[in-house]
């Protein structure tokens, strides 16, 4: 493609895998890019499904920023099947409100690229991934390909002939707040049945309206309470995911 690449961390011994590297510690690769003055960088993890990049300034270019390039890029060249992205219903409301301003359609689905994947082949999508990097482009590929990632990232980043920190300016990344709490065994598929908790999180998500979301769910493998919180004030999302979680505590722990 033309690229000059320099390469960080690419020296493997059989120990070293995802050690202070990779898109599980990005510290490096956002000072490496800024020092060296390069377009942008990427990341992979330690089996290269996942990517995540950096812009000219160091800034990190999150999944969901990357699904809202790609989304973006595809849809005005007529590739991006019924104009759908599929994601999880951990995706940034930024996404959402991304998509609505662009015309674009939002599928969302539960945590797991698995029910990303299924989601794509039951609506004929072709666009869908997850937060964290995991990218599926089910014209190329069945499963996430960081590396097909990264080329298509590359390759709409030089199309556009705009800087990094520019596509990824298309979305807003709301602050993010997310809590666990670890609760009794007993209490396992019974957090929709306490009122004191739906109660909370009723109040709240009034309190944030159409500027903020809740997100109040148990995890499939552990017993925790996984309580998320987004919105445009930090302080105000810290807040409103400790009463939620200390209201959780009360009851289930």
């Amino acid at each position: 493609m033309g690229a000059e690449v320099l390469c960080i961390s690419s020296s493997p011994d059989g120990t070293n895998i995802n050690d202070k590297c990779g898109s599980t510690h990005m510290e490096n690769l956002c000072a490496f890019v800024k020092e060296n003055k390069c377009d942008l960088g990427v990341a992979f993890d330690g089996d290269a499904d996942r990517c995540l990049a950096v812009d000219e300034n160091g800034e990190i270019v999150d999944g969901d920023k990357l699904i809202a390039i790609f989304a973006k890029a595809m849809n005005a060249e007529g590739t991006l099947k019924n104009s759908t992205a599929v994601v999880t219903v951990m995706t940034n409301i930024g996404f959402k409100k991304f998509a609505k301003e662009n015309n674009i359609s939002v599928e969302s689905t539960k945590v797991g690229d698995r029910y990303v994947l299924e989601r794509m082949k039951e609506g004929n999508f072709n666009l869908g991934g997850e937060q964290s990097g995991h990218i599926i482009f089910l014209d190329d590929a069945t499963t996430g390909d960081g590396e097909l990632s990264a080329a298509k990232l590359l390759s709409f980043y030089k199309k556009s002939g705009k800087k990094m920190s520019e596509l990824a300016s298309v979305m807003e990344r709301y602050p993010q707040v997310l809590v666990n709490v670890k609760i009794k065994a007993e209490w396992k598929n019974k957090l929709g049945e306490i009122e004191e908790i739906t109660e909370c999180i009723s109040k709240n998500e009034k309190k944030l309206g159409d500027d903020g979301r809740i997100l109040v769910r148990e995890s499939g493998t552990e017993p925790l309470i996984r309580v998320m919180v987004e919105g445009r004030e930090q302080n105000e999302i810290n807040a409103i995911a400790e009463e939620i979680a200390d209201t959780v505590k009360k009851i289930m722990v």
